[in-house]
């Protein structure tokens, strides 16, 4: 049974930072690719970050340079630096894996405001 429990959501000003950690269980985030997604309010759940198990990483260019994700493998824990926080970055985000499917966490809330 995997699974993927997030943390570390909340309510940041605009040019602040938060960092995510997602959890696992059931599943090996050294060897199983790993990633963030966000959804906002009436918009598609999109990808925000992704580690290969070779630990290539992957970024759309709406993150890129501000987000970071990362992994312990130590604490089976993956992690998502976000700096430079913008309103627009207001989201769920959910971490995920794929293990012969794709399974997801429960997400946490991100609200960028001033």
């Amino acid at each position: 049974q995997v699974q993927l429990v997030e943390s570390g959501g909340g309510l940041v000003q605009p040019g602040g930072s938060l960092r995510l950690s997602c959890a696992a269980s059931g599943s090996s985030v050294s060897t199983n690719a790993m990633g963030w997604y966000r959804q906002a309010p009436g918009k598609e759940r999109e990808l925000v970050a992704q580690i290969t198990s070779g630990g290539m990483t992957n970024y759309p260019d709406s993150v890129k340079g501000r987000f970071t994700i990362s992994r312990d493998n130590a604490k089976n824990t993956v992690y998502l630096q976000m700096n430079s926080l913008k309103p627009e970055d207001t989201a769920v985000y959910y971490c995920t894996t794929w293990l012969y499917r794709q399974y997801w966490g429960q997400g946490t809330q991100v609200t960028v405001s001033s």
